[in-house]
């Protein structure tokens, strides 16, 4: 009975820590900083969110490359927090944009 315990207590726990690496890999940190924005003239559309363009390091070319802003259908109850570098202690830490609930 023991291991049968062992083993649920051991799923259990995967189930709740498979969420918080999907969610970890879409930080990326670098040591060099992004170049500024590009600005980019998006009209409002009826119906939707401008989701900002933004830098995106290309681990491929080790460089970062422009992701163009575009325009996402709005969820209700919800609203959009655009990509961003941030530095911290010398490095830049990139967070991908989500959709977050209102409070």
């Amino acid at each position: 009975m023991n291991i049968r315990k062992s083993l649920l207590a051991a799923a259990i726990a995967t189930a709740f820590v498979a969420p918080l690496a999907v969610q970890a890999a879409s930080i990326i940190v670098v040591d060099v900083a992004p170049p500024p924005a590009i600005h980019e003239e998006m009209a409002a559309r009826q119906g939707y969110v401008v989701t900002p363009g933004y830098y995106r390091y290309d681990e491929a070319n080790r460089a970062p490359t422009w992701v163009k802003g575009s325009y996402q259908a709005e969820r209700h109850g919800e609203h959009y927090v655009a990509s961003e570098w941030r530095e911290q202690d010398g490095r830049y830490h990139f967070s991908e944009g989500r959709w977050e609930h209102d409070k």
